[in-house]
């Protein structure tokens, strides 16, 4: 199985050495997305213009890879502080609806000078 590398500049740069998405089959493996703007700068602000950037980049790089985040199966949510938590989900249920959101799991994590990540699995029709 052949697998389709996804890098758009209309979406922050990968932080390191790895795609911003892998097609393979009808999947869309959408690594890790930052409050990174295209340029590569970090977006500074409180909790929601973070989290708000983050969810774009995810949606523009779906995009690029053929599909949209109401094709997601599955997201992981990374939070530097849980506190932040109510606040995520409501940007969630934004970007991903509330019919039918996709599974997730939510961590707390110790994020390097940002305060959210997020990465994704998402179905592509062929």
């Amino acid at each position: 199985m052949d697998k389709q590398i996804i890098m758009t500049d209309q979406a922050g740069p990968p932080g390191g050495p790895y795609s911003q998405a892998v097609v393979a089959g009808n999947l869309v493996f959408c690594a890790g997305s930052t409050p990174t703007r295209p340029d590569g700068t970090r977006v500074e602000g409180g909790f929601e213009a973070q989290a708000r950037a983050t969810f774009e980049n995810l949606k523009v790089v779906a995009e690029a890879a053929g599909t949209s985040l109401d094709h997601a199966v599955r997201v992981g949510v990374y939070l530097r502080d849980f506190a932040d938590f109510d606040a995520m989900n409501v940007l969630f249920a934004e970007y991903f609806g509330s019919s039918a959101p996709p599974a997730r799991t939510t961590l707390e994590a110790p994020l390097p000078g940002f305060v959210i990540e997020i990465d994704a699995v998402l179905l592509r029709g062929e």
